[in-house]
């Protein structure tokens, strides 16, 4: 249908998709290097912000040097760390450890990416930038060479056949000299452009953690503002990769996050609830136990680290931030990353007119080397806790001067079948005293909205094997790992069983579309505006 509209165009020296810190600050050092370019940023959500969602403890000096002003106007939630703590969770017991060096927070700021982007964002118009909010881009154009050539956004008013209904307006193309794509894990467009040029064709395949994180506000004399605490093990067991994250703000509130590893084998494993289990912890309780859940989020985190990087540059286009998968994982931090590679593609852009050398100067900047020093620490943990800490341990030692590099596998082939994995007695249910207890109350705190007539952003190739295979080889694991309800397996009418999809749940996780066992579920951007508001996450 869409080669038969006519289409608006609009013209841009360079656009970025992606309002988040990476988009941003790359649209942000362009205008200061060159006041001239006609520079667009693009976001999905409705807002800056809304979908902007990270633990997040900022490492400053990046941002320091891209607005140095930052820290006379900072949001709200913004609290200077003040003490580390790293503790062992057993099923009743918390055990203090010594905090890794890559977790000293001295000099970091705990802050809301929810409030820090729109910031930025002000910053980025001020200096001349159209940024615009609602905005999805559905695929990337590409010129009579194949070079990209900017994007299309998606159409709006599609009804559930994919026919255009009496609201539709057909989504304008977006052209560029220079596309850049900041649409953070697993972007969507990223994924399309990843294939198409290869560009994953020489390193190991990404993998992914499943991130949680609340808001709470609690009962006066809880909180010790500035305090970072995180924890490994309970409640998954020592094959499980998966940590959590305390984080103690001002005006007695606290962010509570638990992020898991996407690489598990237990095809009954179910994430949103090992976070629940974790917040009933006899250690956490105690803090949330009367407080009040204000907002709630989840979503991916691309987790590979140096030896999962793509390459990061094609004809007409970079990839910055989370979309390359530039977190470091040992540090828990991606943001800072993400506001490096962002200025970096903006320098690299003006001081050489084009994309190429820029993939090659990421892997030699404090970006790339900072990737490298930490490649083994997150594969390590595929042999489990114990091994993990002690690998890491050893690159802490000797800098990640190892002369070894470990590989990665895609997450969604790690699922073992149901009878050929024990799956240890979790006991999901338990006792579970502190809300949402499930996931449907948990997406109201996320305030997630999409248009019910608009067709389902949740693309699965056959249906049909949900039904068969998949429910006797895996189980049908989207009904567990999936953090919202999206995925349910229901009566069909006839004796037998036929997924549903309840597509206005989805947070934007994209958690389906790596942990699938058959890789056959792809994420595509609803109608701009549509999902979550994560603005205080």
């Amino acid at each position: 249908m869409s080669a038969e509209i006519e289409r608006d165009q609009m013209e841009y020296d360079v656009v970025i998709v992606g309002g988040g810190p990476a988009g941003l600050s790359t649209a942000i050092r362009l205008k200061q290097l060159n006041s001239d370019l006609n520079v667009c940023v693009l976001e999905k959500g409705a807002a800056i912000g809304a979908h902007s969602l990270s633990g997040l403890v900022l490492e400053p000096g990046p941002l320091d040097a891209l607005l140095p002003s930052w820290r006379d106007n900072k949001p709200e939630i913004c609290v200077e760390a003040t003490r580390d703590e790293f503790r062992l969770l057993t099923k009743n017991r918390a055990l203090w450890m010594p905090t890794p060096p890559q977790m000293h927070n001295h000099g970091n700021f705990i802050l809301s990416l929810g409030q820090l982007t729109p910031y930025m964002a002000t910053q980025a118009e001020a200096l001349g930038v159209d940024v615009f909010a609602g905005f999805a881009a559905s695929q990337a154009l590409f010129d009579d060479d194949g070079a990209v050539c900017g994007i299309q956004i998606g159409d709006m008013g599609i009804d559930k056949n994919g026919e255009a209904g009496p609201n539709f307006a057909p989504g304008p193309e977006i052209r560029a000299k220079t596309t850049i794509f900041a649409e953070g894990a697993r972007g969507s467009v990223t994924k399309q452009l990843i294939a198409k040029f290869g560009l994953d064709a020489h390193c190991s395949p990404q993998t992914y953690g499943l991130g949680f994180k609340e808001l709470w506000q609690l009962p006066e004399g809880r909180v010790e503002p500035g305090l970072i605490s995180h924890t490994v093990g309970f409640p998954v067991d020592a094959n499980t990769y998966a940590g959590s994250f305390l984080y103690h703000l001002n005006n007695n509130r606290v962010y509570v996050g638990y992020v898991v590893g996407l690489d598990y084998k237990d095809p009954r494993f179910k994430p949103f609830e090992a976070f629940q289990q974790f917040k009933n912890h006899p250690s956490v309780r105690p803090l949330l136990e009367g407080g009040e859940i204000l907002t709630y989020g989840a979503r991916t985190i691309a987790a590979g680290g140096f030896q999962s990087l793509p390459k990061t540059e094609m004809p007409g286009a970079l990839l910055v931030g989370c979309a390359a998968g530039l977190v470091n994982l040992p540090k828990v931090k991606g943001v800072h990353q993400a506001i490096r590679s962002g200025m970096l593609a903006a320098e690299h852009l003006l001081e050489t007119g084009g994309t190429a050398g820029y993939d090659a100067r990421l892997r030699a900047s404090a970006a790339g080397q900072e990737l490298r020093k930490v490649r083994n620490f997150k594969p390590a943990f595929k042999k489990g806790l114990w091994v993990g800490l002690a690998n890491g341990a050893l690159e802490t030692v000797t800098g990640g001067r190892t002369p070894w590099t470990f590989k990665n596998k895609a997450d969604h082939t790690q699922l073992r079948h149901l009878d050929a994995y024990t799956s240890p007695d979790r006991k999901w249910a338990g006792d579970l005293a502190l809300k949402p207890r499930d996931r449907t109350a948990a997406v109201y705190f996320a305030a997630t909205t999409h248009d019910d007539a608009q067709p389902a952003h949740l693309k699965v190739r056959d249906t049909a094997i949900c039904a068969d295979q998949c429910a006797k080889e895996f189980g049908n694991p989207c009904e567990n790992f999936c953090p919202a309800g999206v995925y349910e397996m229901v009566d069909d009418g006839a004796g037998g069983r036929k997924l549903q999809i309840n597509a206005s749940n989805c947070v934007h996780c994209k958690a389906c579309d790596i942990k699938d066992p058959y890789a056959q579920i792809t994420w595509t951007t609803p109608e701009g505006g549509s999902g979550p508001n994560y603005t205080n996450l």
